[in-house]
Formats: C-alpha cells, structure tokens, sequence
C-alpha cells in the first residue's frame, strides 16, 4: 500500500496517464462498464481521457507551442468534450 501511495504522490498527471498500469486499469474499467451498462463511468472515462488527449494535442505539458496556439486548441477541445457529455447525459434519452 505504501509503494501504491508513493506513486500516486510522485507521479506527474500525463506520466500517470501515459503508466501502463493506469492504462490496463483503465482499460478493465471500461470494459466491465460497457458490459453492465454503467453510463456514468462510460461518461467519466471519456471526460477524463478526452480532456488527457487535448491537453497532449496542446502541448501543455511540454510548453512547445505557442501560448495563442496552446489556448485556442485547449478552449475548442474542451468545448468539444462538454458538448459531447452534456449531450449524452442532458439530450440523448435511452
């Protein structure tokens, strides 16, 4: 339990989002909740990794583009991920 505490506390958010401990965990969670038609945490993951992969699309985290370029990329992607939760959870009826 310590050395799963000391990883979380160390590790940066793309290091830990790019483990492929995470990955494989994230991976069975996805599975399990499209078998059992979990909505929410279908939702949650797509939230979390679509904001990981704008984020990487934007190169935050290593500051190599542009702060205009950077903005604008991350402020259409998020909007893009927000309208795609708002419709599924607010929208779309099953």
């Amino acid at each position: 339990m310590g050395d799963i505490l000391d990883f979380l506390t160390n590790a940066k958010i793309m290091e830990l989002a790019s483990d492929p401990r995470v990955l494989f965990g994230a991976g069975v969670l996805f599975v399990l909740a499209l078998l059992f038609h979990w909505k929410f945490v279908q939702l949650l993951l797509f939230a979390i990794g679509g904001t990981l992969a704008v984020i990487r699309l934007a190169n935050l985290a290593g500051g190599e583009a542009s702060l205009d370029k950077n903005l604008l990329t991350f402020g259409l992607g998020t909007v893009i991920v927000a309208g795609i939760l708002i419709y599924f959870l607010f929208i779309r009826s099953d």
